[in-house]
């Protein structure tokens, strides 16, 4: 089955076409049409997709929080957010505010469009303003969908936001979702994500780029680390391991909305 089409990075409109987008996300909290997808995608997510949570209670249930998992499907977005009772927020590239239901989505569901390829500041604007309202912030540390089958380089823009706002980051390892993307006939994906312990960093002010990648390549090790582990024992292996390991408590988690 043929790789995904090839990626036109920078979006030809222009940024003034943006602002409508950032003013709503800084303001508003996702509304009923993030809950009225929830519930569409979810049962696709746990039957076909066979998603699975672990380590979700290092996700606090409130305050600001940045989720920085790796990046392979359109549905990782989705995938992360699951198992979590709360509401998450994300960039998504600019090329995908063009369709007029799309467009309607993203602003009631939560989402900003970042200008890859540009120095975006609205969009890193938008960001502080969704984390000083208390949000939950998701951020591909790699910048954008791995095309080559394993996992990417980290760019620095997550461990800017981290120096800046000082905010917890919970590193996140989203594994099996390159299924998804390259789904063959008779055969569907197991996807699981696991949520690493928050990591914390001083803040900066203006931390040089030199520091912003340094910070952003010690969360994204974390997220390797969590992935490798899921590659290599599996689900199950990994659920043993830390149930073994660090006596954690249960860490099959149900989705958000959903009762053991």
């Amino acid at each position: 089955m043929p790789d995904i089409k090839p990626q036109v990075y920078k979006d030809p409109r222009p940024a003034a076409h943006f602002p409508r987008f950032h003013e709503r996300a800084r303001t508003h909290d996702p509304d009923w049409v993030y809950d009225v997808a929830r519930i569409v995608l979810t049962p696709p997510a746990l039957l076909v997709y066979r998603a699975r949570a672990i380590g979700t209670h290092h996700v606090a249930s409130a305050g600001p929080l940045i989720l920085a998992p790796n990046h392979f499907s359109q549905w990782d977005h989705f995938f992360a957010g699951i198992y979590l009772r709360r509401r998450v927020r994300f960039m998504a590239k600019s090329q995908l505010f063009s369709n007029p239901a799309i467009k309607f989505i993203f602003r009631h569901g939560g989402a900003f469009p970042v200008r890859r390829g540009f120095h975006d500041e609205e969009a890193f604007k938008t960001a502080y303003a969704i984390l000083d309202r208390g949000g939950c912030l998701l951020m591909y540390p790699e910048g954008g969908r791995s095309r080559s089958g394993a996992l990417g380089e980290p760019r620095p823009g997550v461990g800017r936001i981290a120096l800046e706002s000082g905010v917890p980051v919970v590193p996140v390892a989203i594994h099996g979702s390159l299924g998804v993307r390259k789904w063959r006939k008779g055969r569907f994906p197991k996807v699981t994500i696991q949520y690493g312990e928050p990591m914390t960093f001083d803040v900066v002010p203006s931390p040089s780029r030199e520091r912003q990648l340094e910070v952003a390549t010690q969360i994204f090790e974390r997220v390797r680390e969590m992935y490798g582990a899921l590659e290599e024992k599996g689900r199950r292996g990994v659920i043993k391991s830390l149930r073994e390991g660090i006596g954690a408590r249960t860490e099959h988690q149900v989705p958000a909305g959903q009762h053991r």
